[in-house]
């Protein structure tokens, strides 16, 4: 028998990356946990939503043996609480009277004590929670060793009425399962709403979320816990696993504090959005089982970044470049991609492109007789390198990654079948100017956790050059597209923020240029649609959270 908590409790926040579908995978992280927990002398851990699922598991959500699986585990590990250590707070799907449900169970004392189901089932941008859940009915606390704990899920908090009602029903303390994903300042945002619940309330929290990549998805752990006052009891790191034991005790004046909180420094944006990307392309090579990941290096920014996150992901001997240099390719091209590739440590390897390119217009001649070369021309080069490097991915075992930025793609200055060619790209949520900041920051900077050497790895000239596709002579990015300022202000203003032309036009920018670039953005659709995944970055990225008809005649004249 374990002795009720009346003052003092001890909660192991368990910050950790479940894999989608390994159910009994997860169980067993769950259990070396909960070992670290009970080393600690905790009485709870607390895991995140759907941990022992995965999150988010989609549509397998809908098959029986997968509900039968997580069941298993759930009860399996429930058992594990009979030797007295510590009790479990854990998210799972739950089939209960026909009925699936988002469910956070409570195991004590060899038994599930107790299940609460999420209420609130997130149905926007990245999250299709509706499609495969039933919402549950509004929940009241659960007893843990005399305590009253709240145990509301992810979305539960960012509205009122699930915390109010555990309030009214006499919960002592929120604790708080969730699957939250990155986007660039969404720790912020998660904290306002907290403090908002908290202020409402007058409860306690324990915020629990999770930490790893799951396709175009990070979670960025960042847990956190907040005192009935609102200020911070702790903090955890962002962007990298973590398990922390906290001491929580009963002040007759004010109520649950914890008392010995840490707080860890947060990355600012520029680190944040590298280690993302990072975490997202490292996590999706692994749990795929991919050996490693090649990729063509062109000697400009985009290829250089990808491969500086590659190699700080996967390491050197994981990373393999290709340089695929044809007649308009030039020497500083050629110079600065070995640079980086020495600076890397990566395999390096060329493969002059002339031959095939040639072969394809001699095969094509008859058909294309005298008409004059245009980008048909320009595309071959480009298709050419594509299937070289998926020729290289399928002798070799490494995925090829794709390196277009989300300018290039809002545009559709991508090439199908060419630079498009790939398995997964990382800064495919992240703006041109961007790219050019991380760039400078990465040089500056060696990241937590980077497995990639230190120092100014990207050359200089790569960061000052002018961008060019190098598919015809003395061609730069702005021959057919503005600045990349002024078109990334622009996409921003018609892909996150949905903006009227004429909003945009009076910010500054010249109505047939916005207008011709919402055409752009709206004709490129079906390339974006054969995209390879990518990490998300900005609030609303392509694929999950954009999602616009391929055939789109309307056009904003207003």
């Amino acid at each position: 028998m374990t002795a009720d908590l009346t003052d003092t409790i001890r909660i192991t926040v368990a910050q950790l990356d479940s894999v989608v579908g390994d159910i009994f995978g997860n169980l067993e992280k769950a259990r070396a946990a909960r070992r670290t927990a009970a080393a600690a002398g905790a009485d709870l851990v607390v895991f995140s939503e759907l941990f022992i699922a995965g999150y988010p598991p989609e549509d397998l959500v809908l098959k029986p043996a997968f509900q039968d699986a997580c069941r298993r585990a759930v009860e399996a590990f429930a058992a594990d609480t009979a030797d007295g250590g510590p009790g479990v707070v854990i998210g799972t799907p739950w089939p209960e009277d026909g009925k699936v449900y988002n469910a956070v169970a409570l195991l004590d004392a060899g038994a599930v004590q107790a299940m609460r189901y999420k209420v609130e089932l997130p149905n926007y941008g990245v999250f299709d929670e509706l499609r495969v859940f039933e919402p549950g009915p509004l929940p009241g606390p659960v007893g843990f060793r005399g305590l009253r704990l709240g145990l509301p899920i992810c979305e539960d908090i960012w509205f009122e009425q699930v915390c109010e009602c555990l309030l009214e029903t006499g919960a002592e303390m929120l604790v708080v399962p969730n699957g939250s994903p990155y986007w660039q300042g969404k720790a912020d945002a998660r904290q306002q709403v907290a403090i908002a619940r908290v202020v409402e309330t007058g409860l306690p929290m324990v915020y629990v979320n999770q930490c790893g990549g799951q396709d175009e998805l990070v979670f960025d752990g960042g847990s956190f816990g907040l005192h009935g006052d609102r200020t911070l009891a702790f903090q955890m790191p962002q962007l990298a696993e973590a398990i922390e034991t906290f001491t929580w005790t009963r002040d007759v004046t004010l109520g649950w504090r914890c008392a010995d909180g840490r707080f860890a420094e947060l990355p600012d944006l520029q680190e944040a959005n590298w280690q993302a990307c990072v975490l997202g392309l490292r996590d999706y090579v692994n749990k795929t089982g991919f050996p490693g990941v090649v990729l063509g290096l062109s000697g400009g920014i985009d290829s250089a970044v990808v491969a500086a996150m590659a190699v700080d992901a996967l390491g050197p001997e994981r990373v393999h470049c290709v340089m695929l240099p044809y007649h308009y390719t030039s020497g500083e091209s050629l110079s600065d991609a070995a640079a980086l590739a020495a600076n890397l440590g990566v395999r390096y390897d060329t493969v002059p492109i002339a031959g095939p390119v040639e072969g394809f217009e001699a095969a094509l001649k008859p058909m294309f007789g005298d008409s004059p070369p245009d980008t048909t021309e320009e595309n071959l080069q480009s298709r050419t390198r594509g299937t070289i490097l998926m020729a290289i991915s399928n002798k070799f075992g490494a995925m090829v990654l794709t390196t277009g930025n989300k300018s290039e793609n809002s545009v559709g200055y991508a090439t199908l079948y060419g630079d498009m060619n790939g398995g997964f790209n990382p800064i495919k949520d992240l703006y041109k100017t961007e790219v050019y900041k991380l760039a400078s920051w990465r040089n500056a900077h060696h990241p937590a956790g980077a497995i990639g050497p230190d120092g100014a790895l990207i050359p200089e000239n790569i960061i000052t050059r002018p961008p060019s596709a190098e598919l015809r002579p003395d061609q730069t990015d702005q021959d057919s597209l503005p600045p990349y300022d002024i078109l990334d202000d622009i996409l921003e203003c018609l892909v996150e923020e949905e903006m009227r032309i004429a909003d945009v036009v009076a910010r500054g920018h010249e109505v047939e240029t916005v207008r011709r670039i919402e055409r752009l953005l709206y004709i490129a659709e079906y390339k974006r649609r054969q995209a390879a995944p990518g990490v998300k970055i900005t609030r609303k990225n392509f694929g999950r959270d954009r999602r616009y008809p391929i055939v789109n005649k309307f056009r904003d004249r207003d």
